[in-house]
């Protein structure tokens, strides 16, 4: 609890970080999928409309990561991510349990207020609270697919965000990829990636199709990558949690960086 307290600002940015994710995921969805929104109507190319909604979500989680939340929480915004840099020895395990807990909640709240605005254009197909199930090759395409997107994600975030002149374009590397992974990658699996994004979809539709694929294979995704990385350059070569850490704002990981984005040879206690 002592810890709760002392972190409550970063859980709540982690919340609202995803929630609003959610929002802008939902919102410019039923803008180009709804059938009867006008933008549909002028964009009659599903491949153009799929791009276009990338376009928009690698936006806004770009924004999302270089937002004064974004800076201070890490911008994890994903329990595979949170769980990944646990493992690396980067993230306490009570954070990591409230950031795992905050955004799981703050996704339900992206999506019901969603919901609440839009109300059928949402909720009734074909958008269907942009629940994430299997597409076109079925369970097994959903599963190499959301592998192979979340392995991709954690190596980009790692190699850059541990590199001393890349650091601070991690932000920008990881938005293009969810660019390229909507407009790529959605009609597999319908980009998931992320256990607490599909969560926040499937309650509220009570849709669980295939649901234990997008809380395990994200996670088995980037702990892979993490493994990997590891071995390539040792376990000391995570510096830190957050995906920009060029700002003065406070750190809570176990971090190697100090606030201009330098290598500090000694681990920087939590909490500072």
């Amino acid at each position: 609890m002592e810890t709760l307290k002392k972190h409550l600002p970063e859980y709540l940015m982690e919340a609202a970080e995803l929630g609003l994710f959610m929002v802008s995921a939902g919102v410019f969805t039923v803008l180009f999928e709804y059938p009867g929104s006008p933008v549909h109507h002028a964009i009659a190319n599903t491949d153009l409309r799929r791009f276009l909604i990338g376009v928009a979500m690698g936006t806004t989680a770009i924004a999302l990561i270089y937002s004064p939340w974004g800076k201070q929480s890490g911008a994890h915004m994903n329990p595979a991510v949170t769980l990944t840099f646990y493992r690396a020895g980067k993230v306490q395990r009570q954070d990591a349990f409230f950031y795992i807990l905050f955004q799981c909640l703050g996704g339900l709240a992206g999506v019901y207020l969603v919901a609440i605005l839009f109300g059928n254009l949402f909720t009734q197909p074909p958008v269907s609270y942009i629940v994430t199930v299997p597409g076109l090759l079925g369970w097994a395409g959903a599963l190499l697919g959301e592998w192979t997107i979340a392995f991709i994600m954690m190596m980009t975030v790692l190699l850059s965000s541990n590199h001393p002149t890349l650091n601070r374009y991690t932000g920008l590397f990881a938005g293009c990829l969810v660019m390229l992974y909507v407009t790529f990658e959605a009609p597999l699996s319908g980009f998931g990636m992320n256990p607490a994004r599909s969560f926040a979809s499937a309650l509220p539709a009570q849709n669980w199709t295939d649901f234990w694929l997008y809380v395990l294979v994200p996670l088995l995704g980037m702990l892979s990558a993490a493994a990997l990385y590891q071995f390539w350059f040792g376990r000391r070569a995570v510096k830190c949690a957050k995906l920009h850490h060029a700002n003065h704002k406070r750190c809570i990981f176990r971090c190697n960086y100090n606030s201009d984005g330098k290598v500090d040879l000694s681990d920087r206690l939590p909490n500072s």
